[in-house]
């Protein structure tokens, strides 16, 4: 059956991909359809003549932005002479965009500039206001209500270096902390940040006041994973139970992987995180203890029929030491609360001490399976399961929790309301609320 609208939409299908693809001049050198009303047929006859391919070239900055043009160009990936691609031309300007620096990015590359089939590129920048503060509330049931704060200074220098401060205050712990950041090449992705933070925690009978001091260099590989290298010192004053005040000094190198990879950041249908790090410490330089510290966390999310989602979640750590004791709780491993074993309160799985205070594992393994149903656009319903523990011996018995749970897809992301049951009751299991917010992934 003969549709004129499809014919209509082919066309033009044909006509926007040439032009996606830099064929500025094609045009249809013959277009024909033919219909036979006696034998019911319609012959059609399309022939497009694409003629040169266009090219791109030079990118050049209007004046008046405030950056270094070697900043800037690093942002560029793609080089002169190479064909053109309007997909080359969105991402400069996402990546602009996206870089912190700018409230608008104006690109023009029209070809209607073009000569001998080469496109300048012209972009003109509008800068931001260099500073923002921002504040909030929040509530979770594993810390309670908490007030955070942030300021930032989106670039200061005509190299665009950034810098910022941020606290987090509820009941059970307090931070804040400060940065440094230098973009490197590309400046999307790598950067090496110095920062220095102080933390203060109070959580089931575990008191901890830790200071840190490091440097963070990112580097984006060409496969998509993020490779963090690190290096920070971290002094620690802790008391478990009613045990003496105790102090740690560590140097911790480290080396960490990570990829997400979702359709969605704030609420992605389907998707994964695959994230590993590892950090170590020796006596040899400037640490009390040897550490050999592990995590690697592993989430998935799919959706089947737009309606029916499947979350899943893995996370295993372990710590190797010479001397555990020496180990302090912000390097030991807890479970429990909304983000490991729910229907367990905030951290409270863990190996106990003879006074039954938690003292915290050698090794933390957690799995997680749950099924949400779409019952009405931006609601869902979601029933789970949760197993896992923080040991000492992986041979150790895990703790399993289950419920029910509601889901509502706010502007800002999915806000997480659970009723879970803690079907171990000698590792404290019972009924419990669960409130989160975040992204899944």
């Amino acid at each position: 059956m003969l549709n004129h609208g499809q014919y209509s939409t082919l066309r033009q299908t044909i006509q926007n991909r040439a032009t996606r693809l830099g064929y500025f001049d094609g045009e249809f050198t013959t277009r024909r359809l033919e219909v036979n009303p006696e034998q019911h047929t319609a012959d059609i006859s399309l022939v497009f003549r694409s003629g040169v391919r266009y090219r791109l070239g030079e990118v050049s900055f209007k004046e008046g932005h405030g950056f270094e043009e070697q900043l800037l160009e690093q942002f560029v990936r793609f080089e002169p002479g190479e064909i053109y691609h309007a997909d080359k031309v969105a991402r400069l300007s996402g990546d602009l965009s996206n870089s912190g620096y700018f409230s608008g990015v104006d690109i023009d590359a029209s070809p209607g500039k073009a000569e001998e089939g080469v496109i300048p590129v012209s972009v003109d920048l509008t800068t931001r206001p260099p500073r923002s503060v921002a504040a909030g509330v929040g509530f979770s049931t594993d810390v309670g209500p908490r007030f955070s704060g942030n300021w930032r200074e989106h670039w200061i220098n005509p190299m665009g270096h950034r810098r910022g401060a941020q606290t987090e205050l509820s009941v059970p712990r307090q931070n804040v902390g400060a940065w440094y950041e230098l973009p490197l090449d590309p400046p999307m992705t790598d950067s090496i940040r110095l920062s220095a933070g102080y933390q203060r925690e109070d959580i089931e009978d575990v008191e901890s006041e830790l200071l840190t001091l490091g440097q963070q260099w990112k580097h984006q590989l060409d496969n998509g994973w993020l490779q963090v290298a690190s290096i920070r010192w971290e002094g620690e004053r802790f008391r478990i139970g009613d045990d003496d005040p105790e102090q740690s000094s560590l140097l911790l190198p480290g080396l960490g992987y990570s990829k997400l990879q979702a359709d969605s950041p704030l609420d992605p249908s389907r998707g994964y995180r695959i994230q590993f790090d590892v950090t170590g410490s020796h006596r040899a330089v400037i640490s009390d203890v040897d550490i050999l510290h592990a995590n690697v966390l592993v989430k998935g999310l799919y959706t089947l029929a737009d309606n029916h989602r499947f979350l899943s979640r893995f996370q295993f750590g372990g710590v190797a030491t010479n001397r555990f004791s020496d180990v302090p709780p912000s390097l030991r491993f807890f479970a429990g609360g909304d983000q490991t074993v729910r229907g367990y309160g905030y951290e409270t799985l863990s190996p106990r001490n003879s006074e039954d205070v938690a003292i915290g594992g050698r090794y933390l393994m957690v799995g997680s399976v749950e099924y949400q149903y779409e019952f009405t656009e931006n609601w869902r319903v979601a029933a789970f399961v949760d197993e896992g523990n923080a040991v000492d011996d992986l041979s150790d018995p895990l703790a399993t929790g289950a419920g029910l749970g509601i889901r509502w897809i706010s502007p800002v992301g999915p806000l997480r309301l659970d009723v879970a049951k803690g079907l171990d009751p000698e590792f404290g299991g019972e009924w419990r609320i669960h409130f989160s917010m975040g992204p899944e992934l």
